[in-house]
């Protein structure tokens, strides 16, 4: 809250308050210098494919996702640097990434 005895003007602010995430720059990569990892969980019991991270401008991450979700016939969506797909689609999302010539692990 407020200390005892403080001014509340113009410019003030509070400790407890975060500044809102700045858009500091990514540094860029080439698709096949990726190393991207994949792992599924299950949430509310459900799967969840999720992989990343990405090293992608805003415009291309949002063009992959909207490819990927049409070629794969399901619902996802970005979540920091990492891309999360519902379902269970490890396979077919490895072959549609390698297919667009990114870099795999393992």
């Amino acid at each position: 809250m407020f200390e005892l005895g403080a001014k509340i003007e113009e410019g003030w602010s509070s400790d407890n308050k975060t500044s809102p995430k700045d858009e500091s720059p990514i540094e860029v990569q080439l698709p096949r210098e990726h190393r991207l990892w994949f792992r599924c969980e299950k949430r509310r019991g459900k799967w969840v494919t999720l992989c990343g991270p990405f090293s992608l401008e805003k415009e291309e991450r949002s063009g992959l996702l909207k490819e990927l979700k049409q070629s794969l016939g399901r619902g996802g969506t970005w979540k920091e640097d990492r891309i999360e797909m519902q379902g269970e689609c490890e396979e077919a999302l490895r072959g549609e990434l390698r297919r667009r010539g990114f870099g795999l692990r393992g």
